[in-house]
């Protein structure tokens, strides 16, 4: 059974090409998460937010990865760090092409 993470948060920094430049480090630090089959990266500068959509492989480490990266945030500076966490339903999510 695989877990699906949501992450979002206001988010007021750079966007697109900027932020990915900002983020690199820290995307390839997160590809070593334990657990982690991968990570969606999520950008909206019209309504200011930013965040992740994650797919792991147990729930141990999606909730691990949470707590670590909440904390992470928050030492950024951010709040109002919202996050849900889904089974993902992996029969029903081949058929319309999800590669889970």
């Amino acid at each position: 059974m695989k877990y699906l993470l949501q992450i979002d948060f206001p988010y007021s920094g750079l966007f697109g090409d900027e932020f990915f430049t900002a983020m690199k480090e820290l995307a390839e630090d997160i590809a070593t998460e334990e657990g982690l089959v991968s990570k969606i990266w999520t950008e909206n500068e019209e309504t200011q937010e930013a965040g992740g959509i994650y797919v792991f492989d147990n729930l141990d480490d999606a909730n691990r990865y949470l707590a670590k990266h909440t904390q992470r945030l928050e030492s950024f500076g951010f709040t109002d760090i919202k996050a849900k966490t889904f089974k993902i339903n992996e029969e029903l999510s081949k058929i319309t092409k999800a590669s889970v």
